[in-house]
């Protein structure tokens, strides 16, 4: 690894043990998954809500994102760090009551390159709202 990835790497995980970290500002917060191999709730609250009324797009797909890394930690080997490669969503319907849940489903998991999909819903309205398919880069350690 190199010393700016090293750098970046403490930071981050600085950042995330005090609390610092925007999105630990968002009330979001791991649940047992249904179907799939992990998922989270958002709270909907004002903060986070679009002229419409329901949250806003970018954040789903930032949840869709961050739920999608969390479920490959997990077998990921030691040293080992993901990066998004590529993230494709359709937006089926607002999410306006909540709590959105987000549930990632492992469709590949390769040495270089894995594939997630990851289903969006609003809890409070029963619906499925967004599908979001993602790749990610397995980064080998660096020596």
């Amino acid at each position: 690894m190199t010393e700016p990835e090293e750098t970046a790497l403490e930071e981050h995980v600085r950042l995330l043990d005090g609390g610092a970290h925007f999105l630990q500002q968002l009330s979001m917060r791991d649940v047992p998954p249904v179907t799939g191999d992990f998922a989270m709730e958002l709270d909907v609250t004002p903060n986070i809500k679009n002229p419409r009324g329901g949250v806003q797009g970018g954040l789903i797909a930032t949840l869709a994102d961050i739920v999608a890394g969390r479920a490959l930690l997990d077998g990921l080997p030691s040293g080992h760090l993901l990066t998004t490669a590529d993230l494709s969503i359709n937006y089926l319907a607002s999410n306006d009551v909540g709590p959105v849940r987000a549930e990632a489903t492992i469709i590949r998991r390769g040495r270089n390159l894995c594939v997630v999909r990851v289903d969006i819903t609003d809890v409070g309205q029963d619906r499925l709202t967004a599908i979001s398919t993602l790749s990610f880069s397995v980064l080998q350690p660096r020596i």
